[in-house]
């Protein structure tokens, strides 16, 4: 998908910290469990861009 690993890296951490923001600022509420599990997914989509290469 990605074939630079400066722009991978990049791309790998911004999703980790969106998620981590998503996780920290869920409320509690149905809509927060929401939140949380879009969090979780992009947080593993992160890592998962992050371990690729």
């Amino acid at each position: 998908m990605l074939r630079k690993p400066h722009t991978r890296r990049f791309l790998a951490a911004l999703l980790v910290i969106l998620g981590a923001a998503l996780l920290f600022l869920a409320p509690e509420t149905w809509a927060g469990v929401l939140l949380l599990a879009l969090g979780i997914l992009i947080e593993a989509v992160g890592i998962a861009i992050g371990h690729r290469g």
